[in-house]
């Protein structure tokens, strides 16, 4: 049996201006490092073997405090853009709040949550899963069926494109999956590679 973790990076200062960061790259916070620091207080019973992340800086901020946190300094660590976040094209450092009021309820909900809403010049959550998954299935799926325990550190969005493929979830409830800064995903994974348990740790509401 291994652990799969996913954790969504702190707030950023996009996050606390209610901006969407997408490739733009925004540094944590000091309330993002308190989100990741309680992240990795939630997970002092797991060892990791590995721990990726992207290139963005709000990922890899993340990820160090974690492992800081957890004194893991001997796990190995890979960077990969295909764990990137949301290309938000566009809309990138946009208000959301603003945009809101300019698309209407419907149109934002599907802009900021849906599976296939198109982004000028960015990109839909289903590409999204379409660059993400085959890394997944060829990078980080085997270590797990070797029992080895792995900590993903993303986006909100590039882990709602994982979890929509651990968890079967169909194109038109993935918009019900919120995921707070610094929220905590465990599966339990067997030799098959299939989830056998599931926990959210550091829970909270979406605020931003």
């Amino acid at each position: 049996m291994a652990y799969l973790v996913l954790v969504r990076h702190g707030t950023s200062a996009y996050n606390e201006k209610g901006l969407w960061a997408g490739w733009d790259d925004p540094e944590l916070t000091k309330k993002g490092e308190e989100d990741a620091k309680a992240a990795g207080e939630t997970l002092s019973d797991i060892h990791f073997d590995f721990a990726y992340s992207s290139s963005l800086i709000r990922h890899k901020q993340t990820l160090q405090i974690i492992l800081d946190e957890l004194k893991q300094h001997d796990v190995q660590t890979i960077e990969s853009d295909a764990l990137k976040e949301r290309n938000y094209g566009d809309f990138t450092a946009k208000n959301k709040w603003e945009v809101k009021k300019k698309l209407g309820e419907t149109e934002f909900l599907k802009l900021r949550r849906s599976w296939d809403y198109p982004v000028p010049n960015g990109e839909s959550l289903k590409q999204v899963y379409e660059r993400e998954v085959p890394y997944y299935e060829d990078t980080i799926l085997p270590h797990l069926k070797e029992g080895k325990n792995v900590l993903i550190a993303g986006s909100g969005n590039s882990l709602r494109a994982l979890v929509k493929y651990l968890e079967n979830i169909p194109d038109d409830q993935i918009a019900e999956v919120e995921i707070a800064p610094g929220e905590v995903y465990v599966y339990e994974i067997n030799i098959m590679g299939e989830i056998v348990r599931k926990e959210i740790r550091n829970h909270h509401e979406l605020t931003v």
